[in-house]
C-alpha cells in the first residue's frame, strides 16, 4: 500500500517560495494596484523580496510540505 502524500496548501505555495537553504521567501503585498497615489519612494520599498523568519515560517513550512 502506498504511503499517503499531504496536500499543499495551494494559495501558499503561490505566495511563497523555500529556498535551498530552508528559508521562506515572499514578495511584499500593495505593490500591484492603486499606484497612482502612492509616491515613488514608497512603490519602490513594496518591490522586491523578504524572507520570513519565526513562528510564521515555521507555519509556512507546514502548509508548503514538497516545496
Amino acid at each position: 500500500m502506498a504511503k499517503l502524500k499531504m496536500k499543499s496548501n495551494r494559495s501558499a505555495a503561490k505566495r511563497f517560495k523555500i529556498t535551498a537553504s530552508g528559508k521562506v521567501k515572499r514578495y511584499k503585498g500593495g505593490g500591484s494596484h492603486l499606484n497612482v497615489k502612492k509616491n515613488t519612494k514608497r512603490k519602490r520599498r513594496l518591490s522586491g523580496t523578504v524572507y520570513m523568519e519565526g513562528d510564521s515560517a515555521k507555519r509556512i513550512k507546514e502548509y508548503v510540505p514538497y516545496k
